[in-house]
């Protein structure tokens, strides 16, 4: 994969609980120019949440503690200038279109399949920034 450098500037936070996933999307990010922090579990994206606010949030919906789901519903519920309206990505496994609707209605503003092509991450997220970015 040749980098892009379109997610030049961006901080990204990913929460994923998988090591090996979370390594790989945080390669792919990093190396397309985006700043990451990565995390694994809801509680310590908090933690990071209440220090920085990224512009965009990958979030996996399997995680360990609380899912995905519910993370998010939490995340929205929050003021904008506390982090509430950055941009998210539902990051799971679950590929069906009631597994996507569930993520679209619980906040998360595009749903995103397991596994994902790295090229494909990189323009999703591009994509995302450029069109709903406020």
């Amino acid at each position: 994969m040749e980098p892009s450098g379109t997610l030049a500037g961006l901080d990204i936070l990913v929460v994923e609980d998988d090591n090996d996933t979370r390594f790989f999307i945080t390669t792919v990010l990093e190396m397309d120019g985006a700043k990451v922090i990565s995390v694994i579990s809801a509680d310590a994206a908090r933690k990071v949440l209440s220090e920085l606010q990224p512009d965009v949030l990958i979030s996996d919906i399997g995680l360990p503690g609380e899912d995905g789901y519910t993370f998010i519903r939490k995340f929205r519920a929050l003021k904008p200038k506390n982090g509430g309206r950055v941009l998210a990505i539902a990051l799971t496994a679950y590929t069906d279109s009631e597994a996507r609707i569930r993520a679209l209605e619980g906040g998360f503003d595009t749903h995103v399949s397991k596994p994902i092509d790295p090229e494909e991450l990189v323009e999703i997220v591009a994509s995302l920034v450029a069109c709903c970015n406020w």
